[in-house]
C-alpha cells in the first residue's frame, strides 16, 4: 500500500483549517501533519513535518500567502495549492500565484451555497489527489521581470517564418506562465494558442501575459492579420482557423458549434498545416481529452514539428500521453525547458 500523502494546511482561520480538514476525515490516502496561521509558521514547520502538499490561504497576518509561496519555492519546493476566496479564474492574485510557483488554485468552500458544499469539498479533495503526483522539479519560483515598458519597438508587420499552435486546456495558465514570458520578443515566429478557459478569463489572461511578457500578447480577433513576435490567445470554446492571401497570414474566428464537444486545438492545426506545411509547429500542452491529437497528426503528415510536453510535468497528463503514443512527437520537453527551444528555433 502507498505512503499516505502527507498535507500542510495554512490559513488564518482556525475555523477554516477545521472545515478543511474535515474534508480528509475517513480519507486514507491523505495525512493532515500540520496546520498552520500564517506564512512565516508554514515556513518553520516544513523542515519537521515535510509535506507532500500544501494549502495555502493569500489573505494572512505576519506573512501572507504569496510571499510564503515564494519562500517555499524557494526553500522546500513542492506543490502548493492555492486555496483562498481570491483564488478565482481570471483574477490577478491567482495568476501571480501561479507565476511564483503554485501548481493550481481552488475556491475556498462557502457554505452560501449550502447545494454544492459536497461538490466543492469533493473539489477539493480530488485536486489534492491530483497534485500530489506532479514532478514538482519543474515547478519553481519564476522571476519575471520583463514588463510591458521594456518591449523592444513597435515591429509592424512583422514577417512570420514560422507559426506554432499550442492546445492547452486544464492545467494550462501554469504552463503558459513557463513558456509565453520567457520568449524573446524579436522572434520570426507568431504563436497561436488554444486555452480551454470561459472567453472572459481568457481576455485577463491575455492582458496579464502582455504585461509580464517581452513578446507581445494579445486576445484573437476575426480577421486580424498575424504578425512574428506576437503571440494570439483564442478560448477552446471558439473555433480559429488561419488564412493566407498573397504571403500574408489572417485568423477566422467563429463560435464552436457543439459547446460541450472540444475540437477547437484539432480544428487550428488541421488549418495551420494545410496553410504552413513544413513551416507548422504543434505544441500540445497539460488538459485531458485528446484534442489536439489528429491535428498534431496532420502537422507530421505536412512535414511539420510535433512537440509534446513531458507527461511528468503536466498537471493532467491524459493529453499529453496520448499524442506521444498516437504521433510519436519531434520532441517531448518539459514546460520549463519549452521557451529556450522555441528561442532557438526561431530566433531571427
Amino acid at each position: 500500500m502507498k505512503e499516505p500523502i502527507k498535507l500542510l494546511i495554512v490559513d488564518d482561520s482556525r475555523l477554516m483549517r477545521r472545515v478543511i480538514a474535515k474534508i480528509f476525515e475517513g480519507e486514507p490516502r491523505i495525512q493532515i501533519v500540520g496546520e498552520a496561521s500564517n506564512g512565516k509558521e508554514a515556513l518553520e514547520m516544513i523542515p519537521d513535518t515535510n509535506p507532500d502538499v500544501i494549502t495555502l490561504d493569500i489573505n494572512m497576518p505576519v506573512m501572507d500567502g504569496l510571499t510564503a509561496l515564494k519562500h517555499i519555492m524557494i526553500k522546500y519546493p513542492r506543490p502548493v495549492v492555492m486555496l483562498s476566496t481570491l483564488t478565482q479564474e481570471g483574477a490577478t492574485v491567482t495568476f501571480d500565484a501561479l507565476k511564483y510557483g503554485a501548481v493550481d488554485f481552488i475556491h475556498k468552500p462557502s457554505n452560501h451555497q449550502p447545494s454544492s458544499l459536497e461538490e466543492q469539498c469533493q473539489a477539493i479533495l480530488n485536486k489534492i489527489n491530483i497534485v500530489s503526483k506532479i514532478h514538482i522539479k519543474d515547478f519553481r519560483y519564476l522571476r519575471t521581470t520583463a514588463k510591458k515598458d521594456k518591449k523592444t519597438g513597435d515591429r509592424e508587420n512583422a514577417k512570420v517564418s514560422h507559426i506554432c499552435a499550442m492546445g492547452a486546456a486544464e492545467g494550462g495558465y501554469g504552463t503558459l506562465l513557463k513558456i509565453i514570458p520567457r520568449l524573446k520578443p524579436d522572434l520570426s515566429a507568431a504563436i497561436l494558442v488554444v486555452l480551454y478557459e470561459a472567453s472572459r478569463h481568457v481576455d485577463a489572461f491575455a492582458r496579464y501575459l502582455d504585461e509580464n511578457s517581452q513578446f507581445r500578447v494579445r486576445r484573437a480577433v476575426d480577421g486580424e492579420a498575424v504578425e512574428g513576435g506576437f503571440c494570439y490567445l483564442v478560448s477552446g470554446k471558439q473555433y480559429v482557423t488561419l488564412h493566407s492571401f498573397y504571403g500574408e497570414y489572417s485568423l477566422a474566428i467563429n463560435a464552436a458549434p457543439f459547446t460541450t464537444r472540444r475540437g477547437g486545438i484539432n480544428m487550428l492545426m488541421f488549418s495551420l498545416a494545410e496553410i504552413m506545411r513544413e513551416r507548422a509547429v504543434g505544441l500540445i500542452l497539460s488538459g485531458s481529452g485528446d484534442d489536439g491529437v489528429e491535428g498534431l497528426e496532420e502537422i507530421i503528415r505536412m512535414g511539420g514539428t510535433a512537440i509534446v510536453q513531458e507527461p511528468k510535468t503536466c498537471l493532467y497528463k491524459e493529453a499529453a500521453l496520448t499524442a506521444i503514443e498516437k504521433c510519436k512527437p519531434e520532441l517531448i520537453i518539459s514546460d520549463s525547458k519549452t521557451a529556450d527551444e522555441l528561442n532557438r528555433r526561431f530566433s531571427v
